[in-house]
């Protein structure tokens, strides 16, 4: 009991009381007043990429590779020490990972952010984050998985548009980074994202969860929001909680078993916006078919059973998710859905 409370201690610091501000006494349910977008300038070759980890503790190895692989593609890694922590299974404490976020929005020498891995850790310090700091230094924040908080809750308290794409431990792969590069690099208009992957490994991608089907067919548009559906589901009751409404909802998730993705998704659908999204785009749930007890659903036929019913445009099998090949997917962006050619065209730049 001592440790535990020793751990609270030295995770919020003493002065913890002067970089709270008044969001984390909000009201989940109060309406937001709506903000003008912020697109953040397109990255370009010779620019400095600062390296974030906003939640798990990142292995070295990892973190030079990232490096290695960011300096291939034409940019300048940057980090501070506060990425080199360890505190317990976070990078370092909730206020130095904060600080870490604000301060590479605040440094004019930073042209973009990527986080360097995701894991748990981003819900804790979403109070603590300066978003009118961010607001007046708009750049690109890239990253998936737990990082789906920041992405949401950013765009939410700013209007900033921020990127679905690799973390800087699987921006190795020549697929992630070519998507990566049209979205944030190019401010012309782009050809429509398909899953056309040249697929390598043959035995992971025969696998259910690699399946591609069309749920309800349809065209609609709509602004891009989601990310991983435990995070989506971790932001509700919270000052970030997402409105679907009229949105294309992008979901994702990794090694949840069956009934766990049918509780999650059942908690979205008895939400009050979820049914009224214009489309759902699933990527791929790795690792989510895997159950040895053969009395249980498959994950198709968990989705098949959520998700038809309400009628929406809907498909499954897009080609992002904790798998090798990634989309990147922009937030805020109007884009146009067509379940049936599972296609996903971005009606706007996403950089300016």
């Amino acid at each position: 009991m001592k440790k535990r409370r020793q751990f609270f201690k030295t995770a919020l610091g003493a002065g913890m009381a002067t970089l709270v501000p008044a969001t984390i006494f909000a009201n989940p349910h109060e309406k937001k007043s709506v903000l003008t977008t912020l697109k953040p300038k397109a990255l370009k070759k010779g620019d400095t990429i600062g390296l974030i980890a906003p939640g798990y503790a990142i292995k070295p190895e990892v973190l030079v590779e990232a490096k290695e692989t960011l300096e291939k593609m034409g940019f300048i890694p940057y980090h501070t020490d506060r990425i080199h922590g360890n505190h317990g299974y976070f990078s370092n404490t909730d206020a130095e990972r904060v600080a870490d976020l604000n301060e590479m929005f605040a440094n004019k020498k930073v042209d973009g952010i990527l986080c360097a891995r995701g894991g748990y850790g981003c819900t804790r310090i979403m109070h603590l984050i300066d978003y009118g700091l961010i607001r007046k230094n708009p750049k690109a924040l890239i990253g998936f998985s737990d990082i789906t908080a920041l992405l949401n809750g950013i765009y939410q308290e700013t209007g900033l548009i921020t990127f679905h794409g690799p973390v800087g431990s699987t921006i190795n792969d020549p697929y992630s980074i070519e998507q990566l590069q049209n979205v944030v690099m190019k401010s012309k208009e782009l050809p429509p994202i398909i899953n056309n992957v040249e697929i390598t490994d043959l035995e992971e991608y025969s696998k259910p969860e690699y399946d591609r089907y069309c749920i309800n067919p349809g065209i609609v548009t709509g602004k891009l929001v989601g990310g991983s559906l435990t995070l989506v589901n971790a932001l509700i009751g919270t000052p970030h909680e997402i409105d679907f409404t009229d949105a294309i909802v992008f979901l994702e998730d990794i090694e949840e078993a069956p009934y766990r993705i049918d509780r999650m998704l059942t908690q979205l659908m008895q939400g009050k916006t979820f049914n009224k999204a214009a489309g759902i785009a699933l990527g791929v749930f790795k690792g989510c078919d895997s159950v040895p007890d053969p009395k249980s659903f498959t994950l198709k036929e968990v989705i098949m059973d959520r998700i038809k019913p309400l009628g929406i445009p809907a498909v499954y099998g897009m080609t992002f998710g904790h798998i090798e090949n990634n989309f990147t997917l922009p937030l805020g962006i109007n884009a146009k859905l067509d379940t049936e050619k599972m296609t996903l065209q971005l009606l706007e730049k996403a950089v300016r």
